[in-house]
């Protein structure tokens, strides 16, 4: 029981798709979701490219970031179909900026996110050196991968920090030059560092040198690539057509 208990992952994600698949829905999704056309039949594969983030996060166990994604979609789908056309003026212009930030960007960005949370760097750059991707693009996308989450860590780290010496952390009600002074100044000398420290690593782990360098980690193609390589091109296919 003690060896069951140990080897159950319920966070495990169902599937794991190959990097190069996850890069290529988010390409197709990004463009067709924000240079497609919203009327008449173009309707149909917006839904289908605007459901492939949703699943892909339920299937990551990422149940919170899907139902809030679900919700922010639905909210600007609904103020496209209906508050835009039933206000005029001003309001009618603000839900029409609201409406078409959160349909054609949110998609975009889900998607990105759900590439930088179930991607290692050492996934992501063996992908890249499979596409043979110039090194010009491998190394500054693979310090990015690991940017955010460390930007992310530093943030909290200045939260817990301010909380502890009495300083309220919450951005509502406080005083600009306090936030400036408290939160900002050591974010950005943080955002400078790690921006520098990662550089650095990425170089000393041989991505700036000449020779071919392997990877233990294991990418490559299944059958879960194909349930979603398929239904993204059929829909693209089917934006162009039109």
């Amino acid at each position: 029981m003690f060896s069951r208990s140990i080897s159950h992952k319920p966070n495990r994600p169902i599937l794991i798709l190959d990097p190069r698949t996850k890069l290529l829905i988010v390409m197709t999704v990004s463009f067709f979701m924000m240079s497609g056309r919203i009327s008449g039949n173009a309707i149909y594969p917006r839904m289908v490219l605007a459901a492939v983030p949703f699943v892909l996060l339920l299937l990551s166990w990422k149940i919170k970031a899907a139902l809030i994604y679900a919700l922010l979609l639905t909210g600007g789908t609904c103020g496209e179909a209906f508050l835009v056309y039933r206000t005029s003026g001003i309001l009618s212009l603000l839900f029409t900026m609201i409406s078409g930030v959160v349909t054609r960007f949110v998609p975009s960005v889900v998607t990105g996110y759900y590439l930088m949370s179930t991607t290692s760097v050492s996934q992501f750059v063996a992908a890249m050196e499979r596409m043979r991707a110039p090194r010009g693009i491998t190394i500054p996308l693979s310090v990015m991968f690991r940017f955010f989450p460390t930007v992310s860590e530093e943030s909290r780290s200045i939260n817990d920090a301010m909380r502890m010496r009495g300083i309220g952390s919450s951005l509502l009600g406080t005083d600009p030059v306090t936030l400036l002074e408290y939160r900002f100044v050591p974010l950005i000398s943080s955002i400078v560092k790690i921006g520098e420290d990662l550089t650095v690593a990425a170089l000393t782990r041989g991505l700036g040198g000449p020779e071919k360098r392997t990877n233990i980690c294991e990418i490559g193609f299944s059958y879960h690539d194909v349930l979603f390589i398929l239904p993204v091109l059929a829909a693209s296919g089917f934006y162009i057509l039109l």
